[in-house]
């Protein structure tokens, strides 16, 4: 069965570098190496102001949506890197949309 694509590839239109960074080690005890990925996403930004005892503080978040699997060898994204509109942000949070057969529909990806 075939599944409809909840997030087109006519939508992502912004280029987009990441880099997933693998978590445990190899045979050798170094850390496995990050994986890249380069293309295209839909990328939605905003940015909020925190207020702390001295000073405020604006908090610029992004979310990042991608119609394919960047990274199939990984079952979950749990940190690593992004260089958006030549800006590199930090990757908080990532989330695999499956369908019910388990392939991957799309991937989103939360930056700060």
């Amino acid at each position: 069965m075939r599944y409809p694509k909840l997030v087109p590839e006519k939508l992502c239109k912004t280029d987009i570098i990441l880099e997933f960074e693998q978590e445990g080690l190899n045979v050798y005890g170094e850390p496995l190496q990050t994986i890249s990925w380069k293309g295209k996403c839909n990328y939605q930004d905003k940015a909020r102001t925190v207020y702390t005892a001295e000073k405020k503080l604006i908090q610029i978040t992004g979310t990042v949506l991608i119609s394919a699997d960047p990274c199939p060898e990984l079952p979950v994204i749990s940190s690593g890197a992004a260089e958006i509109m030549g800006v590199k942000r930090q990757i908080v949070q990532g989330m695999k949309a499956r369908n019910p057969d388990g392939t991957v529909n799309y991937v989103e990806v939360m930056l700060v």
